[in-house]
């Protein structure tokens, strides 16, 4: 046993932790701040996997830009304790067969996934998770994708503040 595999462990344990309490937490604002170290945590296996430009980017996008915005957003909607545990309804039901679904289709997918990892050539290990490449990559074959996730947060924030407006 050796060092990373402790850590990677221990990273592992903390990430389901914090993500269970992302879902467990009674106000709003705990849950956002377990979704931060959620995402810290996950910078810390991505570390651990020598994908030290993902790590980075969890970090300044994720734990930094993106929970700003949800924290702005639940913050205007004035959510800080407002979340209530009521009786099982339909719609909790549905989304907890469909959490559980998803876990059988990822239980699946990872049953089928090559126990041999695929070898990269020495040019392709050279340029891999390089800036260049990600950004080579996002703005080549991912650039719609990518533009449509801004609008996405882009129209979510505007619909926030329009939400807010009408009860101030």
């Amino acid at each position: 046993m050796n060092v990373e595999l402790v850590l990677f462990g221990a990273f592992a344990l903390l990430t389901l932790l914090s993500a269970g309490l992302v879902i467990l937490a009674r106000s709003p604002i705990n849950s956002a701040m377990a979704l931060v170290s959620t995402f810290f945590f996950l910078a810390g296996i991505y570390v651990l996997l020598w994908a030290h430009t993902v790590a980075v980017v969890q970090v300044l996008v994720y734990a930094g830009a993106i929970m700003v915005l949800f924290l702005f957003v639940i913050m205007l909607l004035n959510l800080g304790e407002s979340a209530h545990r009521g009786k099982p309804t339909l719609s909790r039901i549905l989304g907890g067969a469909s959490a559980v679904g998803l876990l059988g289709v990822l239980g699946i997918t990872l049953s089928r996934v090559p126990a041999q990892p695929a070898n990269l050539g020495p040019q392709a290990q050279a340029t891999f998770g390089t800036m260049a490449s990600i950004g080579q990559s996002i703005f080549t074959q991912w650039l719609l994708p990518f533009e449509a996730v801004s609008l996405l947060l882009l129209v979510a924030m505007v619909g926030a503040v329009v939400v807010a407006k009408s009860r101030i």
